[in-house]
């Protein structure tokens, strides 16, 4: 209809082309908002891992009315400006409908001054419409463009009384106020009939050229400089250097996401990504997990990779959201973390400070899970993740090698505060044990050399939001560990892990962020039978940064982090790392 319209502006006779005054609003009642036009060719949906934050930034995610995936925030909404027409940001009028008597109108008087205008409007010529509820609105304001548009209803009135031989209905004092009108707006009917035109045009193309109906690609790109000044560490045997062993280095990390949704409300993940950003763990480097980036390799190269594969569907009348993963699947993907330095891109630039890693890091790549919310407050999530599932050998496959059981609590009170708590089964098997997720020290990594071992992880997290400006949060993890061959011990070893966090979202210019964390990396506090597997000392985590954005789609963060008594040795010097990491999305 709104198209028929808008032709008809375009064609109408100079002796019509404008009338009736005091029915614009009719048409907003029937207009097409040029957004909602352009936002058709777009059914994309949105992107996430299931993270539960408190309104705390922008992160990714980013800048749009668009289908969106629950639980994904990270999504670029863009928007083409060529699409949009003066008066577009008005807000949308409420669906009009036909009165036949002004009377009808509640808001419309007979002491007002347009009173005998509606009245004709109405009753002689039957083209004054009114909302639902009984209004006019008459006080509501309105462009000339708006004003062009609706007199076309009018237009379209008289049209038919005249082809209907009720000419004489028309006066000629009527038709000499047509013909100055349409002499004053003739400049606004030809530019809108252009404007139409040209946005037939511009829809034509979209559809032609569009990349798909049902898949939205985004992605982002990391360049990052970073360098450590320190003595080397001494720990697996390797002494500790006299000075420093390290140079600055340049990486980069691309990662290309195509979300593809078939219902709307699902959402078909497949990631591509390519990165080489140095791990300065290396003997030859820090020679300590403490100082590992938070988006760093064990072999940097520049392969593109399959990094992600995850579909995600509603269930349970969509209290409930299914998530299956088959590439590159993280636990924290799987359960919501509360952490607003979570983002591997713009949040915190070190492994250990993303969030608790004994937790969120155990023996994953595969897997499923159920996350159910019972309400605004309580939401539930379980599942199981295997690393080696698709191989069928024994001591291997999705249910006889590596596993990690989860399930996890998340209480979010209201918008100030929430927490969560969760407990993980983990079994590793001989040869590829990571209690830690490659931080902390070397012996809470793997604690028996090797040997498979079964671990209970217990994590709580927690975030206070003082303002719109200040919140403040952390998380605490405890690891219980026993070795599953030749198991003569009868204690389990005990590590414990814990950060503090203060985040400042917007400062100094929205989509920006500032960052303090201070923690403790996993340390071994309880050797169980062996005393000797006690880390001696306890190192501190202390990191600083912070985002500046330069705009939605390139953000900055210099950031330092310092170390004490690496590897929990107060034997090793104290570490700093520098970077500056340069974001930009699309």
């Amino acid at each position: 209809m709104t198209k028929i319209i808008l032709n008809v502006l375009k064609q109408t006779p100079g002796t019509f082309s404008l009338a009736a005054l005091l029915i614009a609003n009719s048409a907003l009642a029937n207009q097409v908002s040029v957004e909602q036009l352009a936002n058709a060719q777009n059914t994309n949906t949105n992107t996430t891992n299931t993270t539960t934050q408190l309104p705390v930034e922008a992160q990714n995610d980013a800048p749009s009315e668009e289908v969106e995936v629950p639980g994904d925030s990270r999504l670029q909404k863009l928007k083409d400006p060529s699409l949009q027409i003066p008066g577009s940001e008005l807000e949308q009028a409420d669906p009009m409908g036909q009165v036949t008597s002004v009377s009808q109108l509640s808001d419309v008087q007979p002491t007002d001054w347009a009173f005998q205008a509606l009245q004709s409007l109405v009753e002689r010529y039957g083209c004054i419409v009114g909302y639902p509820d009984g209004t006019y609105k008459g006080n509501r304001a309105m462009t000339r463009y708006e004003f062009a548009a609706g007199l076309n209803a009018c237009l379209d009135r008289i049209t038919e009384l005249i082809a209907a031989a009720t000419a004489d209905l028309v006066t000629r004092d009527d038709l000499a106020v047509l013909q100055r009108l349409q002499e004053e707006f003739a400049v606004e009917l030809a530019e809108l009939g252009g404007r139409v035109d040209a946005l037939e045009a511009r829809t034509a193309e979209l559809e032609a050229n569009q990349f798909s109906t049902t898949t939205k690609l985004n992605g982002e790109v990391l360049f990052w400089l970073t360098d450590t000044f320190g003595e080397r560490a001494g720990a697996r045997g390797t002494e500790r250097s006299e000075n420093d062993r390290t140079e600055t280095a340049l990486g980069y990390r691309v990662r290309l996401n195509f979300d593809t949704s078939f219902t709307g409300k699902d959402r078909l993940r497949t990631r591509l990504q390519a990165r080489d950003v140095p791990n300065w763990s290396g003997r030859d480097l820090t020679n300590t997990l403490m100082t590992r980036l938070g988006t760093d390799q064990s072999n940097p190269d520049d392969t593109v990779v399959l990094d992600n594969l995850v579909y995600e569907f509603p269930v349970l009348n969509e209290k409930g959201m299914v998530m299956v993963g088959l590439n590159s699947i993280d636990l924290d993907d799987f359960m919501p973390v509360l952490n607003p330095f979570q983002s591997s891109g713009g949040g915190s630039v070190s492994r250990f400070g993303r969030y608790n890693p004994t937790f969120y890091r155990g023996p994953a790549d595969k897997g499923i899970s159920l996350q159910y919310a019972f309400n605004d407050t309580f939401t539930v999530t379980g599942g199981y993740a295997a690393p080696e599932s698709e191989d069928p050998r024994e001591g291997r496959g999705l249910f006889n090698g590596s596993f990690s059981g989860f399930g996890q609590v998340l209480v979010d009170l209201n918008d100030s505060l929430a927490f969560n708590i969760g407990y993980v089964r983990n079994y590793f098997i001989k040869d590829d044990v990571n209690l830690t997720g490659s931080t902390g020290s070397f012996t809470a990594r793997d604690p028996f050399d090797g040997v498979p071992t079964t671990a209970d992880q217990l994590g709580f997290e927690a975030q206070w939001k003082l303002n719109e400006h200040i919140q403040i949060g952390g998380w605490f993890g405890a690891t219980w560990a026993r070795p599953e061959e030749n198991n003569d011990d009868d204690d389990d070893i005990t590590i414990i892990n814990g950060a503090l966090t203060i985040a400042f979202p917007d400062l100094f210019k929205d989509g920006s962020l500032g960052g303090i964390l201070v923690g403790v990396p996993p340390i071994i506090t309880d050797g169980g039978d062996d005393d000797e597997l006690k880390d001696p000392d306890t190192s501190v985590h202390i990191e600083v940064f912070y985002r500046y954005a330069v705009n939605d789609f390139i953000a900055i963060t210099p950031a330092l982090f310092v170390i004490t008594n690496p590897n929990h040795d107060e034997n090793n010097e104290t570490l700093w790392v520098g970077s500056v990491r340069t974001q930009f999305r699309f």
